[in-house]
């Protein structure tokens, strides 16, 4: 039985103009009142969509979001956190070397703020995420010795499929590493994805992946769209990513979650 529908945002439940339909959000509320946990799981930090959190209504003490791409799952009224797991700076080292040494942007993110490189690039990342969390520019050896989530790497779709073609397979051992949107790539750790934040969330609530349903489109959804017992893709996605579904569905802008949702609960 499905108990838990997790959905990332960008090109999934989010229109392309960044907007949760009149639909999506009506079809989401129905299932909640019946019992069914409604979860966004997404990159961003939760102070990024707290708007989207507000409109479906998901500020109850028993709400949470995955964030970060599951490296942080927090309780959302309160911002309790359930699970954490980050990387090290000496992590981050290998990264910051790429970089350097092939010119391109890199910004570093705790759980609380985002700290552009100083000694990189200039990144675009502050503009694309447009949310109230702190920037705090940063040379890379003033980096503090705590966890940090993620980093991102924001510039040009050709700028980073260059960049990608030039990862080494060094990275690939010590990164997760996922091309999230066109214009962004995220590192995160080697084991991190959505799935073990979600794994985290259904074991509070006694639960395992077969009472999970996810929406995804992206590489950064695959980990989910794969683990649940019904894992549908947008048809927005990449034909690589839809064969690791269970479904497809309408485009984010066809209202693609509300669809699948009134047809599987009749």
């Amino acid at each position: 039985m499905i108990k838990m529908i997790a959905l990332d945002l960008d090109g999934t439940l989010l229109t392309s103009d960044k907007k949760i339909s009149e639909r999506n959000e009506h079809e989401l509320k129905i299932l909640a009142k019946q019992g069914i946990k409604i979860v966004l799981c997404t990159g961003r930090p939760i102070n990024a969509i707290w708007k989207y959190i507000e409109q479906l209504g998901l500020t109850g003490f028993d709400d949470f979001t995955i964030t970060f791409n599951g490296a942080l799952v927090i309780q959302n009224p309160q911002r309790k956190v359930l699970t954490q797991q980050g990387m090290s700076k000496q992590q981050l080292e290998l990264l910051h070397d790429f970089g350097l040494n092939h010119h391109l942007p890199l910004d570093v993110l705790d759980f609380d703020a985002v700290y552009p490189l100083t000694d990189l690039t200039p990144s675009i990342y502050q503009q694309m995420l447009n949310a109230k969390i702190d920037f705090i520019p940063t040379d890379f050896q003033q980096l503090q010795n705590h966890p940090y989530s993620k980093a991102v790497m924001a510039d040009q779709p050709d700028v980073l499929n260059q960049a990608f073609a030039e990862l080494t397979p060094e990275m690939f051992t010590h990164y997760h590493i996922v091309r999230s949107q066109p214009k962004i790539l995220e590192f995160l750790d080697h084991d991190m994805d959505k799935a073990v934040g979600l794994k985290s969330l259904l074991a509070h609530y006694n639960w395992t992946f077969d009472n999970l349903m996810t929406f995804g489109d992206a590489e950064n959804d695959l980990g989910m769209l794969k683990a649940a017992k019904v894992g549908v893709v947008m048809d927005n996605g990449l034909p690589a990513i839809k064969e690791q579904g269970t479904d497809v569905t309408l485009n984010n802008d066809q209202d693609g979650v509300a669809v699948f949702l009134e047809k599987y609960f009749g």
